[in-house]
């Protein structure tokens, strides 16, 4: 049987993962085992951390939301308890939004949120 060699698939194989490891530190970028390992780690990372930036994005709406209606003397929870009495569907990303870009309509909103009790 003929011997293959694999010394050219090998060298594009290396020089890919090399590549992607670009700028990291040390050994990462420069040594093919522990470059490797680090891509898969950072890739599972990012995949991960793309779950948790939602996660975090609705927390940062919520406590928007949370400040703008203690300003105007109502708890979150009572808020979003009262929108979702008086059937306003809107999500928190759109309420946070109005809370900072215009305080009147978001003003509105609390107190149609308080009157439904």
């Amino acid at each position: 049987m003929v011997r293959v060699s694999s010394s050219v698939t090998r060298h594009k194989r290396h020089k890919r993962v090399l590549k992607q490891t670009k700028g990291q530190f040390g050994h990462r970028s420069k040594h093919f085992v522990q470059a490797k390992r680090s891509l898969t780690k950072g890739a599972a990372y990012a995949y991960r951390d793309r779950k948790v930036k939602k996660r975090l994005y609705r927390n940062l709406w919520i406590v928007r939301i949370n400040a703008a209606c203690r300003e105007l003397g109502v708890s979150y929870s009572r808020f979003i308890k009262g929108l979702t009495t008086a059937g306003v569907v809107l999500d928190r990303k759109v309420l946070s939004n109005l809370a900072i870009q215009s305080p009147q309509a978001f003003g509105k909103l609390v107190e149609l949120a308080k009157q439904q009790k």
